[in-house]
């Protein structure tokens, strides 16, 4: 599916999914080389920035959430910026694009807003429309991490906590794993651009290096944070776990007395002393009780129980 946006004299063509068909026919309008036309077919694992002297070729990946998508765990956009167009190859419903398309939309049909004199500065937005849109996803981890560590010293969710620390780890992990890259490629990016758009464009290269550092401190924050409360949480239900194992182990020991009396007397013998005498019912009763008090206030007095 392909859609148009046009602004002054600067071209939009955002493309996802795209067909063989709407490939070739992109590919006789903007002059794309057959080699660059098959990668935009199929998803590329490898993000990377290439001249081709018309246009820049970019591939970056961004991560895609489990709360609004459930299938992946990043998503690729392909761009191909000309002086006067750029082209969004993508393969899934990417949110952050779809709301500057709407944006990008109204400033063309009431023909206001100033997206610069060539479609690097169009680049430029999309990016920082992307980065900002990762600043929310993070606040939304934020929130979690509050959340857990309000409960995590509630003695009930000690083991829920677990599950939800594993799943915003796994969240964190998936950012950190999609914009690995980012860095290798801005870097080539801020050379390939300035040669493509002349130095002035240098400051807008620089922001966008600005933008992804700003993003990678949030989530080495966020990941030092996660960890201090794994740590915190792991330590708190060894300690819950070691006191039910404390006190199991002192049941043990109450009851062994009585265990123990209860087998002797209990034995296939021609002797045993007060059987048979009045009362033994509750003399040997009254004996087992003493163990066990006995062995009850010991522990007591032991600051065991």
């Amino acid at each position: 599916m392909i859609q148009r946006y046009t602004h002054k004299d600067i071209t939009w063509v955002d493309v996802e999914s795209p067909t063989q068909e709407e490939v070739r026919n992109l590919m006789s309008e903007y002059d794309i080389s057959p080699l660059v036309g098959d990668e935009l077919l199929l998803p590329t694992l490898k993000p990377r920035v290439e001249d081709h002297g018309n246009f820049i070729y970019l591939i970056l990946h961004f991560p895609a959430f489990r709360h609004s998508h459930h299938t992946s765990t990043s998503q690729e956009i392909d761009f191909l910026i000309g002086k006067k167009f750029i082209i969004t190859i993508r393969y899934d419903t990417i949110d952050p694009l779809h709301k500057f398309s709407k944006v990008f939309e109204v400033n063309s049909v009431l023909n206001k807003g100033d997206m610069g004199d060539h479609a690097g500065f169009l680049f430029f937005y999309m990016i920082r429309k992307m980065y900002k849109s990762l600043e929310h996803e993070i606040e939304y981890i934020d929130d979690v991490l509050e959340l857990i560590e309000v409960e995590i010293f509630d003695e009930g969710k000690t083991k829920e906590m677990v599950m939800t620390l594993s799943s915003v780890g796994r969240d964190i992990l998936n950012m950190r794993q999609a914009l690995a890259s980012h860095k290798e490629v801005l870097t080539s990016f801020d050379e390939v651009s300035r040669k493509f758009f002349g130095e002035q464009y240098r400051n807008h290269a620089k922001s966008i290096f600005g933008e992804y550092f700003r993003i990678q401190n949030s989530i080495k924050l966020h990941t030092d944070t996660l960890n201090e409360l794994r740590i915190t949480n792991n330590s708190l239900l060894s300690t819950r776990q070691n006191e039910v194992m404390k006190n199991l182990t002192i049941m043990a020991f109450i009851t062994f007395p009585l265990t123990l009396i209860s087998s002797i007397f209990g034995m296939n013998t021609d002797y045993l002393p007060i059987v048979g005498a009045t009362n033994d019912f509750w003399i040997i009763t009254g004996l087992m009780v003493s163990f066990a008090l006995a062995f009850f206030v010991f522990f007591k007095r032991k600051n065991w129980l």
